[in-house]
């Protein structure tokens, strides 16, 4: 009995499923600053006239862990942000393809080894010559072959095969 191998990459925080549940998810685990100012307006109809230090210190101590959660949060956030541009970094050295607009504004496929992986204002991109290409817009990744098959189609790597097709078209 054989399993199918499926070659489909899959972003771990990007998959269907993750994104589903993401956008169905209720925030109630959370205390938002609606809630924060409910409470806050009870405590201070309810409030003890006698001690009125206590509900200065109840209303501190509430901001305090509404600061410890969203310190909670930002982590979160941070842990995720790695992991992608870890995820992201397996893609250095590695020829992929993307889909871009010509001078004629028809769409050509593009070409390329990745040189590197940036992020720019939480877009994770890949640069490939002089191109950042924007890791959503990848329609595939392949090893690069030794040859030189996988050059990419900017400028440079343009210049770098037209002298040998020029030789080639003066000979023929």
């Amino acid at each position: 009995m054989t399993d199918s191998v499926s070659t489909r990459a899959v972003w771990p925080n990007y998959s269907q499923a993750n994104v589903q549940a993401a956008a169905n998810k209720k925030s109630s685990d959370t205390l938002g600053k609606d809630q924060f100012l409910s409470i806050l307006v009870t405590q201070l109809r309810n409030q003890d006239p006698m001690q009125p230090l206590q509900d200065k210190d109840f209303i501190a101590q509430m901001a305090q862990f509404t600061s410890v959660e969203q310190l909670m949060n930002m982590s979160t956030e941070l842990t995720l942000m790695r992991q992608n541009i870890g995820s992201a970094s397996s893609l250095i050295g590695k020829s992929i393809e993307w889909n871009e607009y010509d001078e004629a504004g028809e769409i050509t496929t593009v070409k390329g080894v990745v040189d590197s992986i940036i992020s720019k204002e939480g877009i994770l991109y890949a640069r490939v010559g002089g191109a950042e290409v924007a890791l959503d817009y990848v329609t595939s990744i392949s090893e690069t072959s030794d040859n030189g098959d996988s050059s990419s189609d900017d400028d440079a790597g343009s210049e770098s095969s037209n002298p040998a097709n020029a030789e080639e078209g003066a000979e023929g």
